[in-house]
């Protein structure tokens, strides 16, 4: 089973191409950077992170487009996709990236990200992929972001 799950803040805003062809289709490409915890010694806890690049196709990459900003904690799960190419001076790259299936904002509504283009006026909020039940919907407000006047909700991964 090929699964990464992974919860870290976007080190820019993504970065987004569209396909080319009879379909064209929103390739976007953001890298996260996830925390590492690990002790050296009896009492020293050094924190580092990984920098995991993702790569996030059609309506998904539209989604990211529209709403990841730098700084933002986001939650992503996908598969690992390896890879390799032979770059301009005849060298073999090997490239490991996450491929995403389902990507959710982490970070509570009320949570600034600080780091985001709009000068940390973010309000973000946990995100479900699903659509709840009408009745559900009429009770959802606390921790769910509210989309903006004017955004087709057709567009968005959730419908």
């Amino acid at each position: 089973m090929n699964r990464a799950i992974l919860m870290g803040r976007l080190t820019r805003d993504p970065e987004v191409r569209y396909s080319q062809g009879e379909r064209s289709m929103a390739i976007a490409r953001y890298t996260l950077a996830v925390d590492r915890r690990f002790r050296r010694g009896a009492d020293t806890q050094e924190q580092t992170a990984d920098f995991i690049p993702c790569v996030a196709f059609d309506k998904a990459g539209e989604f990211a487009e529209k709403y990841f900003r730098q700084g933002m904690r986001v939650l992503v799960s996908g598969r690992i996709q390896t890879g390799s190419y032979t770059n301009k001076e005849g060298q073999k790259v090997y490239t490991t990236e996450v491929i995403v299936d389902d990507q959710e904002f982490a970070d509570s509504k009320n949570a600034g990200s600080g780091g985001s283009g709009d000068g940390g006026n973010y309000q973000g909020g946990y995100q479900n992929t699903s659509r709840p039940s009408p009745a559900a919907a009429a009770s959802i407000g606390d921790g769910f972001m509210n989309i903006p006047d004017g955004v087709d909700d057709e567009g968005l991964p959730f419908n």
